[in-house]
C-alpha cells in the first residue's frame, strides 16, 4: 500500500477554456452526460480512472493549493517516528471528493468544503457535469469538510440545495450521533434538515444503489463509513497522514473521536484492501487521492 498513483499532467482551467473559446465553452465540450478521461486529464485537480466493472471514478481535489497536515495533528506518533519521515513541513494531504459514473448515473462521494474554500463546483463545471445531473450523494460522515458542499446561499442569503435531484445517503449511526449526542452540531442539523425529503439512512452491511457496499469504519466519528464499489474502496477519513499511517496504522490523528476504534478500523480495512487487491480512495490522501 505504499505506492501512490502519480498525478496526471494538468493544465490550468484558464488554458482549457481558452482552447475551447473559438467554438464551445469547456462545459459545452464535455457535456453533462459524459466525464471523459481526456477532459479530466486537462482539468486541474482531477484524475479519472476506470474500475473493473466499467465504471469511471474521478478524483476531485476540493482544497485550493497544497495541503500539508502538521506534525501537531499526530500526537500519537513519537518524535523519532515522525522525524523518520523527513517531512518537517508537514505530511502531504488533500480535501477530496470522488465522482463515480456507473450505469449511466452519477454518484458523488462526500461534498467537500463548500463555502469554506471548496473547489468542487468549479471543477464539476470544468468537467462538464451539472450538479443537477448527480443523482446520489453518499456521505462517509458528517464533518464540516464533507457536507458543507451540499448547500449554497441564494440571493437572499438563505441555504439552498446544491444537488437538487440527488438522494443523500448517510449512516444511521452517524446521523443519530450528530442529531442527538455530539455538541456544536448546528451545521449538521441544518444541512440534514434541508435534505430531509431526499435523505436515506443506511446500516453497515447494506448494499446501496448500484451495488455500493456500506462498511463499518467507525472511530474517526461514531458512524464513519467506508464504501466499496467494484475494486474501489472509498475510505473517507481513515487516514489524515498517509505517509505515516500506511505503515503505522496504530497512529491516530487528533481529529479521530474514538482513537482505539479508529486504529482498529484502519488496520482492518487496510488489510481488507490488501487481501482483496482493492484500490483505496481517501478524502485526505495526497493528490491524486488514490493508493494501492
Amino acid at each position: 500500500m505504499n505506492k501512490i498513483f502519480a498525478i496526471l499532467g494538468t493544465i490550468s482551467l484558464s488554458m482549457l477554456v481558452a482552447a475551447c473559446s473559438d467554438t464551445k465553452t469547456a462545459k459545452e465540450t464535455a457535456t453533462a452526460e459524459t466525464v471523459s478521461v481526456e477532459t479530466a486529464a486537462q482539468v486541474e485537480g482531477t484524475k479519472t480512472i476506470t474500475l473493473t466493472n466499467g465504471a469511471s471514478v474521478t478524483w476531485i481535489q476540493d482544497n485550493e493549493g497544497e495541503k500539508l497536515n502538521p506534525r501537531s495533528l499526530f500526537s500519537d506518533a513519537s518524535d523519532s517516528l515522525y522525524n523518520s519521515l523527513n517531512m518537517p513541513d508537514g505530511i502531504p494531504a488533500s480535501v477530496s471528493t470522488f465522482l463515480v459514473k456507473v450505469d449511466g448515473k452519477y454518484i458523488l462521494f462526500d461534498a467537500g468544503l463548500g463555502a469554506f474554500g471548496g473547489q468542487l463546483m468549479s471543477r464539476l463545471a470544468a468537467l462538464g457535469v451539472n450538479p443537477d445531473s448527480i443523482g446520489l450523494v453518499y456521505l462517509t460522515h458528517l464533518h464540516v469538510d464533507h457536507i458543507s458542499g451540499l448547500v449554497a446561499k441564494d440571493d437572499a442569503g438563505n441555504d439552498t440545495k446544491v444537488f437538487k435531484n440527488a438522494a443523500v445517503y448517510a449512516g444511521k449511526v452517524e446521523y443519530d450521533a450528530w442529531m442527538n449526542d455530539i455538541p456544536k452540531n448546528d451545521l449538521q442539523k441544518n444541512i440534514m434538515a434541508l435534505y430531509k425529503d431526499s435523505l436515506h439512512l443506511f446500516a453497515f452491511g447494506d448494499t446501496l444503489p448500484h451495488g455500493v457496499l456500506a462498511m463499518d469504519a467507525i472511530g474517526h466519528t461514531p458512524g464513519h463509513t467506508a464504501f466499496q464499489i467494484a475494486n474501489l474502496l472509498i475510505v473517507g477519513d481513515l487516514m489524515h497522514g498517509y505517509a505515516l499511517q500506511k505503515d503505522h496504522p496504530e497512529v491516530n490523528s487528533n481529529y479521530d473521536m474514538d482513537k482505539p476504534k479508529s486504529a482498529e478500523s484502519r488496520k482492518r480495512i487496510m488489510q481488507y484492501a490488501r487481501d482483496n487487491k482493492l484500490l483505496m480512495a481517501g478524502m485526505h490522501l495526497p493528490p491524486p487521492g488514490f493508493a494501492e
